[in-house]
């Protein structure tokens, strides 16, 4: 089983930007508890961040042959049409991921361009959101439901 991680912008400032809203825990600690989390599923994974839109586009788009996806696309994911369509074309389950409640947030951000193309959405849990995402992305790989 092969998964895509992949980070939108700003979240390589996790544990310096906003940490009332997101947490003191840096992007590093999230990629060390992602792949203990993973490798005691038999996991392979890729953890990315990527503060450009076009590279998000081409790193899913590269990342294609993965059996799943959890993303966080941070604030494209509410402005950013190019990922919606990019999710719209893609074949393996996709969780979409947020460490915030966004519907807790700003209007603007209660609102996903890129949630109609996933599998499902976490949010709000912080870290623990992606450790799920890994969990039920497993899951659903394992027995292979087609929900």
């Amino acid at each position: 089983m092969r998964v895509l991680i992949l980070n939108g912008p700003n979240l390589n400032l996790l544990g310096e930007r906003e940490p009332e809203i997101y947490g003191s825990d840096t992007l590093d600690t999230l990629e060390q508890q992602c792949r203990e989390r993973a490798a005691a599923l038999g996991i392979e994974i890729e953890f990315a961040q990527s503060n450009s839109e076009g590279e998000m586009v081409d790193l899913l788009q590269r990342h294609r042959d993965r059996d799943g996806v959890i993303l966080n696309a941070a604030a494209y994911t509410h402005t950013s049409l190019a990922l919606a369509d990019t999710l719209a074309a893609f074949e393996p389950p996709v969780v979409e991921v947020h460490l915030s409640n966004i519907h807790a947030r700003e209007e603007i951000r209660r609102q996903s361009l890129t949630a109609p193309h996933a599998w499902g959405l976490i949010s709000g849990f912080g870290f623990r959101g992606y450790l799920a995402a890994l969990d039920l992305l497993h899951a659903r790989l394992s027995e292979g439901a087609g929900e």
